[in-house]
């Protein structure tokens, strides 16, 4: 069965490529299907691998492998003295692309920009539950609903977003995929087609490549914008090849069936370092892995039972039998390479006697519970399986029963949102924009529960700490308001933190134009492959 699989996706592949035999074809090994490819419905990098870093931009974006922002759709800004108002000068002449299905009549103006903010957070617009369950779990989960004023449209190049409060985190979060500009010209003829389900399925915006095809579980095409206002790409085609095992990913680039691949098993490294024909880059990934406990469920309420669960878990054991010392234990919710980062905060001391006895302690006997594993490899977590075993036994050693459970990618992140999640749910996070904020509130503040939040952990004074943080510009106050809420969510523990991880990325050497992303993403703007 396996090799028919393997064979199936192969022809897939093929029939995907199609005339591109001709022209440079540049393929990448992707570890997961997109959950759809309307970016601002997801939070799943490989979502906005193959969607907002493809096919989109953003007013602002990422300068290559650093996380400093640079104009994009938006040529300039300017920000009012009290820090409300933001003012965007529209880069002009920028050209939505051309596809089969679409043909567009107009050139990017503000109407798109306000339309694609205002479609995730105006419940009245046609737009915002076009999908079944659409929860637009960034931009709500990230409190942007309650920050906007208003968007208005000066003129056609011109957009001032007007905010409640100050936000120190607004241009970076402007540059994170979720925001990523659409057509309103294209919406309004699907919309009147009655197909607004299209847009998840044929995206179409204004970045450097344009999509083409998608075979589910098999691969995605896309060609190379010709009217991409950032200059046409060297190569023609890209191609997603979608290969779930890393192992199998890591064969197949060194049989030169792709050029480059995601997320390596670590036990393959060496070996793929020792290829010849093969460069590896790595770096510190700004990410971190976390078993998410639901707070809201007993006996997970209580913070002495999620305590005792955190010490009885060996976390060191988990790091090096998963990354073979390509990690370290994580102690806080953000990376260490990262501003704010409180170094001065206690781990919980792996002890499973003192464990079992908080547990008596508690009253809680017999306890049975779930450990959700994911099913794809993330640069947090390589084998998600693995560490749940590790878990498992460790766990068993102070009587509680664990049962691992997974689900289908897309199916795993959207239950595991739910607040009457059954059970504790393994994940991570490789930071969006180099901001505190991005971790800590988007993860684990009031407005991200049933949403990012998976422990559904709502602290007063943890969350009173993120508002004041986001309202001051101040870099020395806001480090101190993070530090403090590092202690906060080290005492009330809703996450068992795992690791951070480095960040390694195989490519052939004929790959040129490259830059590893610190924020964890693929970008193939700028590539090149040799003849």
């Amino acid at each position: 069965m396996k090799k028919l699989t393997t064979l199936l996706a192969a022809t897939a592949l093929a029939s995907l490529m199609g005339t591109a035999a001709w022209s440079k074809t540049f393929v990448y090994c992707s570890e997961a299907s997109p959950e759809g490819f309307d970016p601002g419905l997801y939070t799943g990098g490989q979502t906005f691998d193959a969607a907002a870093h493809t096919v989109y931009n953003r007013l602002v974006e990422f300068k290559r492998g650093t996380t400093e922002i640079e104009p994009a759709l938006a040529e300039s800004w300017d920000i009012s003295a009290d820090g409300k108002e933001y003012t965007f000068k529209l880069r002009k002449g920028v050209k939505f692309q051309t596809t089969e299905y679409f043909t567009p009549s107009r050139e990017l103006n503000a109407d798109d920009v306000i339309f694609s903010f205002e479609r995730q957070y105006k419940e009245d617009n046609a737009w915002n539950k076009y999908v079944p369950g659409a929860s637009w779990e960034y931009f709500s989960g990230m409190g942007l609903p309650d920050v906007i004023e208003k968007i208005e449209k000066i003129d056609d190049l011109t957009v001032k977003i007007t905010l409640k409060r100050p936000e120190a985190p607004l241009l970076a979060n402007l540059g994170m995929p979720f925001i990523s500009i659409v057509s309103k010209e294209y919406a309004d003829k699907l919309q009147a087609d009655g197909k607004m389900e299209l847009m998840n399925q044929q995206p179409l915006g204004t970045g450097p490549f344009t999509f083409v095809a998608y075979q589910p579980d098999a691969a995605i095409r896309y060609k190379a914008n010709p009217d991409y206002w950032g200059g046409k790409q060297a190569i023609d085609d890209l191609v997603f090849a979608i290969t779930t095992d890393a192992a199998v990913r890591a064969q197949k680039l060194k049989a030169g069936e792709c050029h480059l691949m995601s997320y390596p098993n670590a036990a393959d490294v060496a070996e793929l370092k020792a290829d010849p024909n093969l460069n590896i880059s790595e770096q510190a990934g700004l990410n971190v892995a976390y078993l998410a406990y639901n707070t809201l469920v007993a006996p997970f309420d209580k913070v002495e039972v999620r305590k005792a669960l955190n010490m009885a878990v060996n976390k060191q054991a988990i790091v090096d039998a998963v990354f073979q010392g390509a990690a370290t234990v994580a102690k806080n919710p953000i990376p260490p390479t990262m501003w704010s980062y409180n170094d001065a905060v206690e781990d919980d001391k792996y002890d499973p006697e003192v464990a079992k006895k908080m547990l008596e302690d508690a009253g809680v006997s017999g306890l049975k519970m779930k450990i959700w594993a994911m099913p794809v490899a993330r640069p947090y977590m390589l084998n998600a399986r693995r560490a749940a075993e590790l878990m498992q036994a460790d766990l068993a050693k102070i009587g509680v029963e664990v049962e691992i459970v997974s689900y289908e990618w897309a199916e795993y992140l959207k239950l595991s949102s739910d607040k009457d999640r059954d059970g504790a749910v393994m994940l991570g996070w490789t930071g969006d924009n180099g901001d505190p904020d991005n971790f800590l509130d988007t993860l684990l503040g009031c407005d991200a529960v049933g949403g990012n939040n998976r422990a559904q952990w709502c602290n007063k004074e943890f969350d009173d700490l993120m508002t004041k943080a986001k309202e001051t510009a101040d870099v020395a106050e806001r480090t101190k308001l993070y530090e403090e809420a590092q202690v906060i969510f080290k005492r009330e523990a809703p996450w068992n933190t795992i690791d951070h991880s480095l960040a390694v990325v195989p490519m052939s050497k004929k790959v040129s134009g490259f830059v590893q992303s610190p924020l964890g993403d693929f970008v193939f703007e700028g590539v090149d492959i040799a003849e």
